[in-house]
This record gives structure tokens, sequence and C-alpha cells, in this order.
């Protein structure tokens, strides 16, 4: 049966703290009552193996055990949230969805049963193989979301191997890869999951510091956030060892910024994608954007600059888009990165890439330079159509306090001329009130 290896190790810590959800604790028995639960659930309401279900919720207790019962029942599993809400109908007509388990914020729980067979090739495979399946929507940065059907087995295969034991946040959402990546580590080595009910960064905070929480998995955008607000200043985070971040680029002078807040707190990125998981990692130090990704069960190479990887535990295939890998098993990334022996610096995606006059500009390295400027919170970068060259770089700018745009432009001449080739440099610039943010907490430039 799969992920007995993971039921087996729950009950290794019965007595200790395993989910807070709001504000109520639950230990690993109360866990495994909502498996066993479920179970019986399931059996009643006659869902059987490789039936497609979907479910809507966050990390509660009921959502997680079900989650659990489903891998074991051998189902293909769809977790979605809110901020799926505008794409919900789209979603489940492209994953064929039979049955939908909807959770509300009581944690009361209601299914739907939907007139849809489980008909594509890729679901039957996985079928026949006895496995249980996972599928996971893209973010969609460039207008669509991809939905990626995993073998459940092998993305929680590396979890059998022992861990550090943290009480971590769930920030990152349930219907993410980063985030499902969090639970199943978190889980499979005693820790406790804490959720918050809006990742805000005063939100954050408070949580943090009532639970002792120890493991921050976040974004760039959010930690920005974070020193913005200066939330932090108002509570005690001593708690925290490690923070995490990853899903975009990081500009050094935010990291440097973090570092300086927290300083007793370790700094760690991640790197993974939907399609292939969430790779082991070793930053070269608390305060270097430089990483090396691989690890066990991974392989990496770099080609014209762009991150290809190989894996067995990557997805079948996607339900709604051609197959990316190449014929000997490896995905382009679409991430190009700088390398120096066995690490990499990510400089950002391929879609973030523009030409100006012929030459390549990187909107990440642009943003990261400006925002080591004095007075600048936060900056957004983005290209702009011109007849002449192509495109040109505008930068839209989130200032600390109120500052005459056309003195602006003038420091941002002078502090760019010796950082940046000229193509570089923008040309116009614009004033925001609010640093601009998808759901996921990444950042938006468009």
């Amino acid at each position: 049966m799969p992920a007995t290896w993971l039921i087996e190790r729950l009950k290794q810590w019965e007595e200790e703290r395993a989910i807070v959800w709001r504000d109520k604790t639950f230990i690993y028995r109360d866990l495994l009552e909502a498996i066993a639960y479920w179970v019986q659930e399931l059996n009643v309401h006659h869902i059987l193996s490789g039936d497609v279900v979907v479910i809507e919720g966050d990390y509660s207790l009921n959502s997680c055990g079900l989650l659990l019962a489903l891998i074991q029942r051998k189902s293909i599993i769809v977790p979605m949230t809110k901020v799926s809400g505008p794409r919900r109908e789209e979603f489940l007509k492209i994953t064929e969805a039979q049955y939908v388990f909807s959770f509300n914020e009581q944690d009361k729980w209601k299914i739907e049963r939907r007139n849809s067979t489980a008909t594509h090739a890729l679901i039957k495979k996985l079928t026949e193989m006895n496995e249980p399946g996972l599928v996971l929507f893209s973010s969609g940065s460039t207008g669509k979301n991809k939905a990626a059907l995993h073998n459940f087995s092998k993305l929680i295969e590396k979890f059998k191997r022992p861990g550090h034991c943290f009480c971590t946040i769930s920030f990152l959402l349930f219907d993410h890869i980063g985030g499902l990546n969090t639970l199943f580590y978190t889980l499979s080595n005693g820790g406790t999951v804490v959720t918050t009910e809006e990742r805000s960064a005063e939100a954050v905070c408070k949580v943090i510091e009532k639970f002792g929480v120890e493991l921050l998995p976040t974004t760039p955008t959010f930690l920005n956030l974070l020193l913005i607000s200066e939330a932090y200043l108002n509570y005690d985070l001593s708690s925290l060892k490690l923070i995490t971040y990853g899903t975009e680029a990081m500009p050094e002078s935010l990291l440097k910024r973090v570092q300086r807040v927290f300083p007793k707190v370790r700094m760690l990125q991640t790197y993974g994608l939907s399609e292939v998981g969430i790779l082991s990692s070793k930053s070269k130090d608390s305060s270097s954007t430089w990483v090396k990704v691989g690890g066990e069960g991974f392989e990496t190479k770099v080609i014209d600059r762009i991150l290809w990887i190989k894996t067995e535990s990557a997805m079948i295939g996607y339900l709604n888009a051609p197959n990316p890998f190449d014929q000997d098993g490896w995905i382009n990334t679409g991430d190009i990165v700088e390398v120096d022996g066995d690490y990499i610096r990510i400089l950002g995606r391929q879609s973030e890439v523009i030409n100006v006059g012929g030459l390549k500009v990187y909107l990440a390295e642009v943003e990261a330079v400006l925002m080591e400027m004095e007075n600048v919170r936060s900056a957004s970068v983005r290209g702009e159509k011109n007849p002449i060259t192509g495109n040109i770089v505008v930068a839209k700018l989130f200032l600390g306090k109120p500052e005459e745009l056309s003195n602006l432009k003038k420091r941002v001449r002078e502090f760019c001329k010796d950082r940046l080739e000229t193509y570089k440099i923008p040309v116009r610039i614009e004033l925001g009130d609010e640093l601009l943010r998808t759901d996921r907490f990444k950042k938006m430039r468009k």
C-alpha cells in the first residue's frame, strides 16, 4: 500500500503536536484517526483506485487526513485552494474530476459527485500502474495553467530519508509543489505544521511568535513585504531558525537586508518545479545567492545558460499540453543561470528577458541594482515595445518616502551608470504606491 512507511512513521509521534489549524492544536494521534475516518468515508462513497478526487481546502486536519487516505486508496488527487477560484470549472474539466471534497472555515466538508469519467491516456496509464496520482497546476505566468500529473508514490519517496524536526508555518499554498513538499517533510520528521488564516506580514509574525515557529518557507517578494511593513518589530521572532526562499529570483540586496534584520537565522535558497518536484539544495552561505541543487535522484546540466533537470520522480506528463521532456528524459526549466563550479545563480526566467537593440536584458538583474538605491523599497522592471530598439526598459519604483520624480530619475541614471551597461538602464521611471504581487506572493511585473 502506498505511503505505508509514512503512516508507520506517524505512529512514532502519537502524542506530539502535528497540526495547528485556526489556533487549535492536533497531535499525531488525531491525524491518524482522521486518516482512518477518511478511509471509511471513501468506502461509503465508493471512491476507488484511479478515481480523480479534488480536495478544496487548506492544511486542516481533515484536508490532510483525506489527502493521506487518498494516497493509500491510490486515487488521483487534485488539491485546490481559493486562489483557483476563477478557473475552478476549467481545472475540474481538465482533470476530469469525478469527486470534489470542499472544506469550509470550520473544517466541515461536503462532497460533489460530478458526471465525469477519467479517459485521459496518462490517467489510464497511472491507474494501470496501480499507483496514486497528483495533479498540480502551474502558476500560469504565460497565461495558461498546465496540469502536471505525477506518480504520488515517487514524489514522496525522498521523504523516507530522515531530516530535521521543525515547527513550520505553512506559508506556501496547499496546491503548490513547495507547499506539499513542506507538508510531507514536516510530517515525515515528526514536526508541526502551523497554519495561518492570512498571509500578511502582520499575521505571519503573530503566528511565529504564538506557536514558536522555527522554519518559514516563503518567497523573496514576501520577505520584501515583511521588511517594508516592519511588522517584525512588533513580535518576538526569536524562535526562527531557518528561512527558506524560492519560486523566483532573490535580489542580493534584499537577501542582505533580510540578513541584517534576522542575523541569527540561517537562509537557504530552494529550487523546484511543478514538473519535477523540489530538489535538495545548499546555499554557499546565508548571504549568498549561489546555490547547489540536485541531490540523490536528480541530475542537472546547463546548456546555453539554461538549467536542465532529469529525475525519476518527474511528472508523467501534462494533461493539457505536449510532453516537455526530450528523448533522454531531460526538461528545460526555462531558468537562466550563471555557473561557478558546483554552484549556480539564478538570473531569472527566459520569459523575463527582453531584447534592447539586439542585446539581452535580465529584468531581475536590473531590479536587484535598483533595490540597492537609497529610499527604494522595491522595484518592478518590464520591457516596453519600441520601434527603434525593439524594447526599452521601464522601471516602477516603490519608495520609502516621497520624492520628486525628476530628482529620482537623475539619481537612477547616476546610480546605474557604473553598475549596469547603458542599454540596461531604465529609460522611463514610474512611481508605484503598492508592490504588485500574485496570490502566491511572486512579483507581478505586468
